[in-house]
């Protein structure tokens, strides 16, 4: 199970572990949390460990290859970025559907604060949160 190379690249020392996490992030597809992600690689028979996952989670975000939001718990959810282009998202509350969203906006106004500021290495974190069509339709 290999990762792409720039994302090994971009997070630090090479191992099997970390291409193996790499790559079930990339597999999912959506937003899913260190827990349950671990839980896909151990059923997959990956010898990875909890701390790996947290650790190569983090150090994706760090890079720019992967997006986090939280939860209504306040659980920290992952999605793979394969390009370096910060993604807004909106997210279901219900099933977890996330379908990504203009923010020009937003990042206007985040650039234009830092601007004003004297600020530098500005970040934000923008969640939007609601139910999808098909979960709106059943509640």
């Amino acid at each position: 199970m290999s990762a792409p190379a720039d994302d090994l690249d971009l997070i630090g020392r090479r191992t099997a572990q970390r291409a193996s996490v790499v790559r079930a992030l990339i597999d999912h597809g959506g937003f899913v949390g260190a827990r349950a992600l671990h839980d896909v690689l151990r059923t997959q028979g990956a010898r990875v460990g909890l701390n790996t996952v947290y650790r190569t989670l983090a150090a994706l975000v760090e890079a720019g290859r992967a997006d986090v939001v939280r939860d209504r718990g306040g659980e920290r959810l992952f999605r793979h970025r394969a390009f370096p282009e910060h993604q807004h998202y909106l997210l279901c509350r219900a099933c977890g559907l996330s379908t990504p969203v203009d923010s020009e906006a937003v990042e206007t106004w985040a650039a234009r604060v830092a601007d004003i500021s004297g600020f530098a290495e500005v970040e934000h974190t923008v969640e939007l949160t609601g139910l999808c069509p098909q979960c709106r339709a059943i509640s």
